[in-house]
């Protein structure tokens, strides 16, 4: 099972420096990999060959079929540390100026690739024998033999030394004849098991980087999955077996993603079925398996659990040991066994002798507790890497070889049945284990496994590595600053200008006038007015407001007030500074008997003013538009990659029925077009800033999304964001009062319908984003550096970016929203920190405020994220190296930002960021606090206090905070002490009839009255909790 899912993993590194059958092949031989270990295993040889090697002359190794067991064989280690595959049923001979390969068609065109590669790296020549699909191999061996004889008599020897791997048996038809022609040959056989090992054990840093990975893989799951499982089963006393916590362990392994851990699942394997044992019934040999009987935590008990991952082929191992309410016996067996393991891990250091690690232990036992040393295992552990257990590599008392830097151990020590003194048989028996995965360096050995204090490591590299990020980050910014790179400037500018105000060109053009009425002249944009007796005209744009009124005479009035020169908010215009010496009109009113055509000039004028006002609003938008380039649509010859049946956002304009319309991608653009003519969108490829795709999973769409560098107009709307999306499933509300069966068949078809549709829908925009990923691959589109990026959905939040909730979604470049309007798009790389505000005060919610590198723009806020979001939030954003502070409060950015770009250097005297640092503000406020000898009593809150809290509220409160504000305005007296208080509760409930629950409103009233404070204890409201079985590891 293993091995056969080694066959498809990708190489060591992930990466392919070359194919042998052209890009489409998913195999790909990493060649610097391939030289690199070429070499080392000739120099070895050459090195080596007398003592490790056997004197041997060639090599050679032939590998097994595929087989489903589990299992680790040098052959199949060999070819996945030189070419990162293994290839079953291939016999490789390795001579001083050849390597003979014998294989199949499809094998041999994939290793075709390295000829090149092995020539130049130790001068061999890689020869190729392709054994036909039905030809037993007979005649392909006879040539193996010719070619090693040949060698053999160049050099001047008779009988050949041909090394072999003596202690892996024959299996198939194929290895077999194989071992049957290589014993009858004239060949002197000689087992190279030791030399292979010998190479194996040093691991170079490709190598290291799996081992390690296998290890973050293997303690991801003992710690996200192994122990809140057990904590969860013990907890809720539920019966559940050894094997099924292994079947569940075993899936979490080898589903990564289900850990939050980012491993591709085709590149990871088990080391071997994970072990549980409890119960008094313990094995710890690494052969143990998981029984079928019921997991045992009695008071007592012990748990061992041990657990193998592997990654691109190489092993990782945990094991730990779980006490329940443990006595003295077992605690001082488990302190023992802890002890020795960190004295044995301590010896693997480069220079020291491998016999020295077990010695350490043993020695640490016989000191401590010399009547567990006869129970102590006989190894403490093996070498570790592309085999679970390398020959050779022992940490026994005997083996006299040395640690070297880059070996790999999986320490593993444990005390077996041992007596418990307890009177329950499943207790009375007891084992401990402790295992862990340790890289030998030059000075100290490198632990990648270990439970102990791993989440306040973790939280320590978290933080320095934010504080090397706040000094990176204060001395980019004053690089920036002192460049001039990001001063502010006054956003307001000068106003909208207006062109000339033309309504007539002469005399002649004005209507002819009906009666000394007020008219409206829509086609001139005019209104013409009656004065002295002769009808004025003014263009619509002069008006600045019209209304009308009637007063108790039924005479109606109609006031029109102009834009006039001085007058406040009015724009400096071409024509103010044109005619600087006119006489303006600022307002004029008429009187009138006929309300109804009063009403409809006012309406005529406003709806007039609303066009002109949206017509020069788009004119003026327009105005800034950078210049696109024309789009190039496909010729006959190539096809355009379309997309049907899409809905675009924003919407465009007008009161028609909405149309969908397809997206079709050109030589150097995108063009959406509905069946209407003037419905029609061209996004070009390099004006493209981000690309998304985002299936729909519990949304109810799936959607494309393009982020621009300049504003484009869609319809009469000027946007930077344009969406063209699909729902997936409709909207539909059922009518009929009754519910529907779980189990009713069109329940279940339509249920199926509708996963089959959006599987269909989701799996089109794939392929239409696979066709695209593919044209923007091509030379040409290189330098625009544009990919089709997909949101993490595991590593978002909710939060408040606008005025609803929404799920913010982090991608490989940018923090994106793009279900909700308006879109959040935020670029990564433009992001100077991040402040995450009201932290620390014991609140459901906090706000992140997005600070740019550009200081013009206003910071991103998004409020009201869950507090269980916080710890996700701040490990993605140290990954992205991305600078954060904490703070209790809401700050004011504005002026923040402009006390910055007013005086930049004193920004950087006064340590740049870090007047954020929450943890250097708290220890200057301690000091301050120190000096303050003022008395305050512990049970009062002060005033300042409450400001503090009310300050740090959100912008978007709940109604639970609303609902504890109006009840705290009712709370009695802060003066009164807490017997006071529940004294006058306790009268007034037995005023009232009320005593029987007088104790539960006390407790209410005591919570109450700690506000937004942190609350009591609750376990002092109401008497000690039961106690809990406690468990340790």
């Amino acid at each position: 099972m293993a091995d056969n899912r080694n066959v498809t993993a990708k190489s060591a590194n992930g990466k392919g420096s070359g194919s042998s059958t052209g890009s489409n092949n998913p195999y790909a031989i990493n060649l610097e990999n391939f030289s690199k270990r070429l070499i080392t295993l000739y120099s070895h040889w050459n090195e080596h060959k007398s003592d490790l090697w056997g004197n041997s002359d060639v090599l050679a190794i032939a590998t097994p079929p595929t087989s489903e067991d589990l299992r680790y064989l040098k052959s199949s280690a060999l070819h996945v540390w030189l070419v990162g595959y293994e290839f079953p049923e291939t016999i490789m001979v390795f001579m001083k100026k050849q390597i003979h390969v014998m294989c199949s068609q499809k094998k041999a065109s994939l290793l075709d690739v390295v000829k090149k590669s092995a020539k130049e790296a130790v001068g061999v020549e890689f020869i190729m024998h392709v054994k036909p699909k039905n030809d037993d191999g007979a005649g392909l061996m006879e040539s193996l033999f010719r070619a090693v004889s040949a060698q053999s008599k160049s050099s001047g020897n008779e009988a050949p030394v041909v090394g072999y791997i003596a202690r892996e048996a024959p299996e198939g038809k194929l290895l077999e004849l194989w071992d049957e022609k290589l014993k009858d040959a004239s060949f002197q056989l000689i087992d190279v098991t030791n030399g292979f090992s010998d190479v194996f054990a040093v691991k170079d840093n490709t190598e290291l980087t799996n081992v390690k990975r296998a290890a973050f893989l293997t303690s991801s799951v003992m710690r996200s999955f192994v122990v809140p499982k057990l904590e969860k089963v013990i907890d809720e006393e539920k019966k559940v077996s050894h094997s099924s916590l292994m079947n569940e362990t075993e899936k979490a392994v080898l589903e990564p993603a289900k850990i939050k851990v980012k491993l591709k699942a085709e590149n990871v394997d088990i080391c071997y079925p994970p072990i549980f044992q409890s119960g008094g019934d313990f094995d710890l040999k690494p052969s143990a398996s998981s029984n079928d009987e019921n997991l045992c935590y009695d008071s007592t008990s012990v748990i061992i659990c041990a657990v193998g991952s592997r990654y691109n082929g190489y092993c990782s191992n945990v094991a730990r040991t779980f006490l329940i309410d443990a006595n003295a016996v077992q605690s001082k067996a488990y302190g023992v066994l802890l002890r020795a393991q960190e004295a044995a891990i301590s010896t693997l250091k480069s220079g020291n002798k491998i016999s020295t690690a077990y010695q350490a232990a043993l020695s640490v036992v016989e000191k401590d507790a010399p009547e567990l040393a006869p129970r102590l295992t006989k190894t403490a552990g093996t070498g570790i890497g592309l085999e679970f257990r390398e020959s050779g590599l022992n940490l026994n008392a005997k083996n006299d070889r040395f640690f070297r830097p880059g070996m790999v151990f999986n320490v593993s020590l444990g005390f077996q049945n041992l007596q418990a003194e307890t009177k329950n048989p499943k207790t009375h028996k007891f084992s401990v284990l402790l295992a862990d995965t340790v890289i030998v360096r030059e000075d100290a050995p490198e632990a990648t496994l270990r439970s102990d204090n791993q989440e306040m490591s973790k939280e320590e590299l978290r933080r320095q590595h934010q504080a090397e990020l706040a000094r990176q980050k204060n001395e980019e910014t004053a690089r920036r600053l002192a460049g001039g790179g990001s001063a502010a400037t006054d956003n307001r500018g000068a106003g909208k200008t207006i062109g000339d105000l033309v309504a007539y060109k002469n005399v002649n053009d004005l209507p002819l006038p009906r009666d000394l009425m007020i008219q409206i002249d829509q086609k001139n944009e005019a209104i013409l007015l009656p004065i002295y007796g002769s009808m004025v005209p003014f263009h619509i744009a002069t008006v600045k407001s019209v209304s009308s009124q009637q007063d108790g005479n039924r005479n109606c009035y109609i006031r029109i007030i102009f834009n006039v020169p001085g007058t406040p908010f009015n724009p400096h215009d071409a024509n103010t500074l044109k005619f600087q010496g006119s006489i303006y009109l600022k307002e004029v009113s008429f009187r009138s008997k006929d309300p109804r055509h009063i009403s409809e000039v006012v309406q005529l004028i406003k709806t007039l003013r609303r066009q002109i006002a949206s017509r020069e609003s788009e004119r003026a938008e327009r105005a800034t538009l950078v210049t696109q380039e024309r789009l190039q649509l496909a010729g006959a010859k190539f096809k355009p990659i379309r997309l049907p049946d899409l809905w675009i956002r924003p919407p465009f304009g007008g009161r028609g029925r909405k149309l969908s319309g397809s997206l079709e991608a050109h030589t150097n653009g995108f063009r959406y077009s509905t069946s209407r003519p003037d419905e029609r969108v061209d996004v070009m490829f390099g004006n493209i800033k981000h690309a998304f795709v985002q299936p729909a999973e519990k949304e109810m769409i799936t959607l494309l999304h393009f982020h621009l560098h300049n504003h484009i107009m869609v319809g009469n709307k000027k946007t930077k964001d344009v969406q063209f999306y699909v729902e997936v499933m409709d909207v539909v509300q059922t009518l009929g009062g009754g519910k529907r069966s779980a189990y009713d068949p069109d329940e279940i078809e339509e249920e199926q319908r509708e996963r089959d549709r959006k599987n269909k829908i989701n799996m089109d925009f794939q392929n239409f984003v696979n066709r695209v990923n593919d044209l923007w691959g091509q030379p040409q589109f290189k330098a625009l550096d544009l990919e089709f990026d997909q949101p993490l959905r595991e590593l978002g939040f909710h939060g408040v970016p606008h005025k609803a909730s929404a799920f913010i979604v982090p991608t490989s470049s940018c923090l994106v929203e793009l279900i909700e309007t308006p879109f959040v798009v935020i670029t990564l790389s433009e992001i100077e920190i991040v402040n995450l505000e009201r932290v620390g005060l014991g609140q459901k919610n906090f706000d992140m405020t997005i600070v740019f590198k550009d200081f013009k723009r206003d910071v991103f806020r998004i409020d009201s994220i869950p507090s269980t979001s916080l710890d996700g939030i701040k490990e993605w954003l140290d990954t992205t190296d991305l600078k954060y502070y904490e703070s209790r409060l809401n700050l004011n950015w504005r002026p923040i930002l402009k006390t910055i770009t007013d005086d930049p250097e004193k920004f950087i005297e006064d340590g740049g960021w870090e007047f954020l640092n929450m943890e250097v503000s708290d220890s200057e406020s301690d000091k301050s606090e120190e000096s303050d000898q003022g008395y305050v009593p512990s049970d009062v809150q002060s005033e300042s206090s409450e400001d503090e809290d009310d300050d740090s509220e959100s912008l978007v409160e709940s109604e639970d905070d609303e609902e504890d504000d109006s009840e705290e305005g009712s709370e009695e007296d802060e003066g009164k002490t807490w017997e006071e208080l529940e004294r006058e509760a306790s009268y007034a409930d037995r005023e009232k009839g009320n005593d029987s629950d007088s104790e539960q409103e006390r407790a209410r009233r005591k919570m109450k009255s700690f506000g937004k404070a942190r609350a009591p204890d609750k376990r002092s409201l109401g008497g000690s909790l039961p106690k809990r079985p406690k468990i340790r590891r």
